[in-house]
Parts: C-alpha cells; structure tokens; sequence
C-alpha cells in the first residue's frame, strides 16, 4: 500500500495531466509482472506514467527507474493495451519526479524507449 506522500505526489501528477488535456485512464493498475502509475491518454497518445515521489531527495530520482522496472512497465502496457484494443495509438513512457515540500515537479515525457 502506498503511503500519503507517495499518494499525494501521484494526485499532483494526475492534476498536472489533466490540465495538459490528458484523461485519466488508470490509476495503480497492477498485474502480476508489474504495476503502472497512471495511464493516461490524450488524442492518439497512451502514456504509462511512474511516479516517484520522495520528501527530500538523496540523489536523483530518475536513477530509481531502473532496466528492470522499465521492462516490467513495458510488460504492462502492452498487456493494457491488447486487453483495451489500443491498436492505433501511440504509447510513450513518461517519468514524473516529485520531491520536497512543498512539492516540485519534473514531468520527463518519453523518458525511456521499449
């Protein structure tokens, strides 16, 4: 279970997409192999967001998107997207780093390629 900050970095990222046009699609959708924190779509586009959030930040947090959670995510999404017969779409994989309090953004879209 996440805890409030994690939660909260989440909705911030979820607020910050919808302004930008963005519907949100899934929150924390969960398979076996992996979990993607949103999924979000806008036009032609899918996006399969991390999040990563942290109160202060000991190093960068986009070294915590690893190869491996990057694959996992990858795993997820195509399964999303057969099981909702996104055939047409473009996907991208989007990191959003949230740290501090109050809370800054850095939203890297197509942060990693599948």
């Amino acid at each position: 279970m996440k805890n409030s900050v994690g939660l909260a970095g989440e909705q911030l990222v979820a607020d910050f997409l919808q302004k930008k046009g963005f519907t949100i699609l899934e929150r924390n959708y969960y398979k076996r192999f992996g979990e993607i924190d949103i999924i979000a779509k806008k036009d032609s586009v899918l996006a399969f967001v991390e999040v990563k959030t942290r109160r202060q930040s000991k190093f960068p947090l986009c070294q915590v998107v690893t190869r491996a959670k990057q694959s996992k995510m990858v795993l997820v999404a195509k399964e999303y997207m057969a099981k909702h017969n996104y055939n047409s779409v473009d996907c991208r994989f989007d990191v959003a780093l949230v740290v501090g309090q109050p809370f800054e953004l850095e939203y890297i879209g197509n942060a990693f390629m599948e």
